[in-house]
């Protein structure tokens, strides 16, 4: 087994709903350990540059408006298979397909509001990590 980061996003939904400690804790449990974290109000230019891998989808300009509008809070996640292991966690995007026990199964209020955030890929999890962190915040 390989030790991997990933990233995780704790959606605005997540935070109105004081929800945080309740996810953090399920990550935990399964064994990831939250290296660097921080709240951020991204900007809706940041929120288009971050997803910009979704602008021809017709959700993209709900998930702009949805991850500007309030603040997130933006994780990095290390463990052996991290990225693997994160999208076990949180299930699938649409709650009503995600298994039971997962993340957006549990908190998830729609597709459009599903509460986190994981990198796909151990490619694009570097490249969201070097998005939001520089390496002074890292510290394992």
């Amino acid at each position: 087994m390989t030790t991997e980061r990933t990233l995780s996003i704790l959606k605005p939904d997540a935070l109105v709903r004081n929800i945080t400690g309740k996810i953090n804790t399920e990550i935990e449990n399964e064994g990831l350990i939250i290296i660097a974290q921080k709240m951020i109000h991204l900007t809706k230019k940041q929120a288009e540059s971050f997803y910009a891998v979704h602008n021809a989808r017709p959700f993209f300009g709900e998930l702009v408006e949805q991850m500007s509008a309030l603040p997130v809070l933006v994780q990095i996640l290390q463990g052996e298979n991290a990225v693997a292991k994160y999208r076990e966690i949180i299930g699938a995007t649409n709650p009503k397909e995600a298994t039971p026990n997962t993340i957006r199964a549990k908190y998830a209020l729609s597709v459009a509001e599903n509460s986190v955030h994981g990198s796909d890929s151990l490619e694009n999890a570097a490249k969201e990590i070097s998005f939001f962190f520089s390496g002074i915040e890292i510290v394992k």
